[in-house]
């Protein structure tokens, strides 16, 4: 998927409204697997807020929530409490499929022609290392603003592992 253009999706945000992804082409889009529940998710909301704040307008974060375990009302709420704007709402885990997202966080940026550019971790953070050495995502962004190529283009994701099938109680 790297280096080639990034599937195209229509996913609802959390008031029903349909969002496509190709309406962002002229932006660097940051697509974020997200999670409600997820602490690795939460931890990064706060880093993400920050970096956007740096980046202005040219940068897009489009949130996408695909746990099969979280309700819309659970996304809301936490989308209100994280100060979120904007979570997209990927019920059936169709775009999470089509990216081949793994855990959340799990991001990946594309740029402003649509080719899929970087994909991985937020920075590397582990369960040992609580302080990061290298911010990832940050760097791939920025890379981009610059013209440049990400370097690297792939890390492995780190986080909370996407639910796929609710259990029934």
């Amino acid at each position: 998927m790297l280096n080639h253009p990034a599937p195209d999706f229509t996913l609802p945000d959390l008031n029903g409204t349909p969002h496509r992804l190709s309406d962002y082409r002229g932006r660097i889009v940051v697509l974020n697997f997200w999670s409600a529940e997820c602490p690795w998710s939460a931890r990064g909301d706060e880093t993400l807020r920050a970096y956007l704040d740096e980046w202005g307008a040219g940068v897009v974060l489009l949130p996408i929530a695909s746990n099969a375990n979280e309700p819309r009302e659970m996304l809301s709420r936490v989308a209100r409490e994280r100060g979120l704007p904007l979570v997209l709402h990927d019920a059936s885990r169709k775009v999470a499929e089509a990216y081949q997202a793994q855990t959340t966080p799990h991001l990946f940026v594309i740029d402003p022609q649509g080719i899929l550019r970087y994909q991985g971790a937020l920075n590397d953070i582990t369960f040992r290392r609580k302080t990061p050495t290298r911010h990832y995502l940050k760097d791939a962004v920025n890379a981009l603003l610059r013209g440049e190529s990400p370097q690297p283009a792939e890390t492995p994701p780190y986080g909370c592992t996407i639910v796929y099938y609710a259990q029934e109680n």
